[in-house]
């Protein structure tokens, strides 16, 4: 009788384990469904138009999927700081927000090869130019927290005890760069750190009357202004980055992303990476 259950019970697990799998695959056409995570406000690499996801990012990542037999894509907004967690708890396959390089997630993420090249830049009143972090020594900022941004200012600090510290507020992570920008004008904070591409991009597309200046000092070292895509460390997370790579690298070669980069950046931002 004993037995008899729980050859039952297995039957049912069975059953139940299959229609599952049938249900998942049904819904995903037979393919293995990839969720790409982005804040949808980092433009011009991933904004929303008319509730469509767009930018140069999510461009790449639809051009690297483009007729894929095995994956099919869905991207995914939330809060920049719920990116890498959600990619820790594999809500997400693929983080897509402009990432940097940095050895704190180095350690934990995989990086795909890099797919643009920018600059850090400051962002600061029309008239007032700064050019190096020691510069910054002193002004106050806004900054997301855990942030690629966030950390080399806070690594400054640290490294300069000597100097008057630069005054970080850190913003929620639902403050946009826009709002931030013009916390600027209106007084609030002195400048913003953040990539060349983006910060002159807004500029112009808001009509802000800010200085944008490209850093003259090396951050980073060989992986500075460098843009990735992000993956879990997991055996899933190896597999996705070698399609992702073989697939950059193709798009590379075709000249689809130097097009793309022409397109959301006004320049070849693609051309020179090694």
């Amino acid at each position: 009788m004993k037995l008899k259950r729980l050859l039952t019970t297995v039957v049912f697990a069975s059953v139940a384990f299959i229609l599952a799998a049938c249900s998942n695959q049904s819904q995903s056409g037979g393919k293995t469904v990839v969720k790409v995570a982005t804040d949808s406000d980092t433009a011009p690499f991933t904004f929303k138009e008319n509730d469509n996801f767009k930018g140069y990012d999510i461009d790449v990542v639809n051009a690297i999927f483009k007729d894929s037999k095995e994956y099919k894509v869905e991207f995914v907004t939330t809060a920049f700081d719920s990116i890498l967690t959600g990619v820790d708890a594999d809500r997400y396959q693929i983080a897509a927000n402009d990432f940097n390089y940095n050895e704190e997630r180095a350690k934990k993420y995989l990086f795909s090869d890099p797919i643009s090249h920018s600059n850090y830049a400051i962002t600061s009143a029309e008239g007032t130019s700064y050019d190096s972090l020691d510069d910054l020594s002193g002004k106050k900022t806004e900054v997301i927290s855990g942030s690629n941004y966030a950390q080399v200012l806070e690594n400054w600090n640290k490294e300069n005890p000597d100097k008057e510290p630069i005054n970080i507020k850190y913003a929620a992570s639902s403050t946009g760069l826009t709002t931030r920008i013009q916390h600027i004008e209106n007084g609030t904070i002195d400048f913003i750190l953040y990539d060349a591409i983006s910060s002159n991009y807004l500029i112009e597309d808001q009509g802000f009357n800010l200085t944008v200046t490209n850093v003259k000092d090396s951050i980073g070292g060989k992986n500075d202004g460098l843009e990735y895509f992000l993956f879990a460390n997991t055996d899933e997370g190896k597999d996705l980055q070698k399609f992702v790579n073989k697939r950059i690298k193709e798009l590379k070669a075709d000249g689809t992303l130097t097009e793309l980069s022409q397109n959301y950046f006004g320049g070849d931002f693609v051309s020179g990476i090694e």
